[in-house]
């Protein structure tokens, strides 16, 4: 049995309590009176939107990089960690949906997301644009099938001829469609967001056309799918692909529920300036942050998902909220089991101290290298 002690912060929690683990499970919290000298507990992290980090890619094609990546970001506190993989040529990417897959197996990952290649090629962002595809059933069947049930979210352009039908394809076979890399008008968008097959709007704001009073586009369909419940949006609050302002006011519109932080991190999270490459595609990063060698456009982020919770937390958001964001929000949206630090549940949790900066990790009742 483990015993731990500190103030326990959870989507529904906040204050001092005893978390005891056996085995792989929580097996009783006790309310303690007074925690103020003692570590944080927190929930296992929970990111949906990464391309690696520990100058590591799951990009590369390497499955020791990849390996390197999924642990990097473990040992920093997210126990639940998709992979995800950026447009490429159709072999590279149904060659590292394989391997991607070989990793869920292991227990490393808990699935693959699919960021292309059915994007806009107006709004590729940090996709190369040599590569993207209008929807193919045919090329879509044998990625998923190369997942072997492990693909989550399929990132969609909406207004691609084919989108509709294709999102309905990725929902048949268990994973989420996900609004993003889109031009798409208001009501395309909104309509591809009421649909069943589609819950999920990868990193709002970015790559997409900004939010117009006359034209409200895919930004103000993702928000009025949200607020109305039918769908979670993304936000990569590191301060740099979006406005703090910019996240704090979402928080208040929609609430945590309506919300799944990630960090789009790519090989550079946790890594000093330098040239790295996500996909087929050379990155530069200067001063943390991350831009495409040949044009300058934002090419991921360079953080953690403890990074990102303790920057909102450090700007005023309620811990529980920001826990709930990092946690069961993101999630639920991509069909994984939501974490809460419950009993009963398994024993994947982080000790952090009064900063929220990570001490230890805790995986399946394991304490993490």
């Amino acid at each position: 049995m483990t015993v731990l002690r500190g103030r326990l912060v959870t989507p529904s929690h906040d204050g001092p309590a005893e978390v005891r683990v056996e085995d792989d499970r929580i097996a009783a919290i006790t309310p303690l009176e007074d925690g103020a000298a003692l570590d944080v507990i927190l929930p296992g992290l929970v990111d949906i939107h990464c391309h690696g980090g520990g100058g590591a890619s799951f990009t590369s094609g390497s499955v020791d990089e990849a390996r390197t990546a999924a642990l990097h970001h473990l040992r920093h506190g997210t126990t639940a960690l998709l992979g995800s993989l950026v447009t490429d040529a159709p072999d590279r990417m149904l060659s590292g949906v394989e391997l991607l897959a070989d990793l869920v197996d292991e227990g490393l990952l808990a699935g693959i997301h699919l960021e292309g290649p059915f994007l806009s090629a107006e709004r590729c962002g940090a996709q190369d644009p040599r590569h993207l595809l209008a929807p193919d059933a045919t090329l879509a069947a044998r990625l998923l099938d190369a997942g072997r049930g492990h693909i989550r979210v399929v990132t969609i352009a909406a207004e691609l001829q084919g989108a509709t039908e294709l999102a309905a394809q990725v929902a048949a076979a268990g994973a989420v469609a996900a609004l993003g890399h889109t031009a798409a008008p208001f009501a395309t968008a909104r309509t591809f967001l009421a649909e069943p097959a589609t819950a999920l709007v990868t990193h709002l704001f970015n790559g997409m056309p900004g939010l117009h009073h006359r034209e409200p586009g895919p930004v103000g369909a993702s928000l009025a799918a949200a607020r109305a419940g039918e769908a979670v949006v993304e936000l990569i609050a590191d301060g740099v692909h979006l406005a703090d302002e910019t996240v704090t006011t979402l928080f208040g519109l929609l609430g945590a529920d309506a919300i799944a932080l990630v960090t789009d991190a790519m090989a550079a999270a946790g890594m000093p300036d330098g040239r790295y490459r996500l996909g087929p595609q050379e990155v530069v990063v200067a001063a943390g942050v991350a831009t495409l060698a040949r044009n300058g456009s934002l090419a991921g982020g360079t953080t953690r998902l403890a990074d990102v919770v303790r920057r909102l937390v450090t700007l005023g958001l309620a811990p529980t909220d920001v826990v709930r964001a990092a946690t069961s929000s993101p999630a639920r949206a991509a069909g994984l089991a939501a974490p809460g630090l419950q009993v009963g549940e398994r024993a994947d949790l982080v000790v952090a101290g009064h900063d929220l900066r990570p001490r230890r990790v805790m995986k399946g009742g394991n304490w993490v290298d």
